[in-house]
């Protein structure tokens, strides 16, 4: 397993090499490449592949739609430098460019691919999963978009259907129903109660809600901000995710996604985490180490006091990645 603890050389320049962002078009995998690629810099095309049919079905260990071969579809034109893939469709199609460019292109995979260390010249998993190897980097919290240098931009433009908001704001990111959990009607109502009993001290609430978000939930923490005077985006206008958190006093976070964690962990402030039956057990694991780490308590109505320092991997990724490109690059120049 690769050292997370080196000392920090320069990060290196990685800004002119030609990158490929490869994934099925999934937000969070997509999100999570798009992280690491503009903090190194890269120049890079999003090449997102079929999400449906046969090809699909078998990977990440079967072979990709032969119409999709390298110099084709999603693969086409002057093969990258470097190659970014996240999501088990993305395996095959990073198998088959390795040996189409026999190994010239950097290949980079973000979670597991299933299919064993050497499926990349650089793999980054979350620490409570179990790949491990000479290639694979991993960190507590997963790679996203919100980066620090965002949030002082939020801060220092915030969005003003939030400014004007007159009191406490607590930022409320709420998931929704997976392959691994769903809502079910007494997790809603409890959920719906203790922000009742958070909004009590003349405290904002901050709502965001996803695709996945049951409608039922949805309708509720509508009407619940419409009485206590807080702000609810459904949809239109312009995203205020990164203004929201950066405008935070408090983040309340559902447990199904810890991709929303890690980018509430980023921020600094305190994060309580809304526990729904039958979590990940994985991501239990990482809930555990924040809490070490005086990040996160469990939400139960009311704010805790909590004091840390932004826990942010995305640039702690970036830089080992960038490492192990430098060092692919010397033995093909060497």
């Amino acid at each position: 397993m690769i050292d997370r603890n080196p000392p920090a050389p320069p990060v290196p320049d990685l800004r002119g090499a030609r990158a490929w962002i490869v994934t099925d078009g999934k937000a969070g995998d997509e999100n999570q490449c798009i992280g690491i690629a503009e903090t190194l810099g890269l120049a890079y095309e999003i090449r997102r592949i079929p999400a449906r049919g046969p090809f699909g079905w078998t990977a990440p260990w079967g072979p990709i739609d032969p119409r999709e071969a390298p110099g084709r579809g999603a693969l086409a034109g002057p093969f990258p430098d470097l190659m970014l893939a996240s999501g088990r469709r993305a395996v095959p199609y990073l198998r088959a460019l390795r040996r189409a460019t026999r190994g010239r292109t950097f290949t980079a995979f973000l979670k597991d691919p299933r299919t064993g260390h050497d499926s990349a010249d650089f793999i980054w998993v979350p620490d409570y999963d179990d790949l491990r190897g000479p290639n694979v980097f991993t960190t507590l919290t997963a790679p996203h978009l919100v980066t620090a240098s965002r949030l002082a931009a939020a801060r220092r433009h915030p969005d003003p259907r939030l400014v004007a908001l007159d009191g406490p704001r607590i930022a409320v990111l709420i998931g929704g129903d997976s392959r691994h959990l769903s809502y079910r009607q007494a997790d809603m109502k409890r959920l719906v109660e203790s922000l009742r009993r958070l909004a009590a001290g003349d405290r904002r609430l901050m709502v965001t809600v996803s695709r996945r978000t049951p409608q039922p939930l949805s309708d509720a923490l509508r009407a619940l901000v419409g009485e206590t005077g807080g702000f609810f985006w459904d949809g239109t206008g312009e995203n205020p995710y990164v203004s929201l958190l950066a405008l935070a006093e408090a983040i309340v976070v559902t447990s199904d996604s810890a991709n929303m964690v890690s980018e509430a962990v980023s921020t600094g402030v305190p994060v309580l985490l809304f526990d729904l039956p039958r979590t990940y057990i994985r991501h239990r694991r990482m809930f555990a180490g924040l809490a070490m780490a005086g990040a996160l308590k469990p939400f139960i109505g009311h704010l805790e006091p909590l004091s840390y320092k932004p826990i942010d991997a995305t640039p702690v990724i970036a830089r080992a990645l960038a490492g192990a490109y430098a060092a692919h690059r010397h033995r093909l120049d060497g």
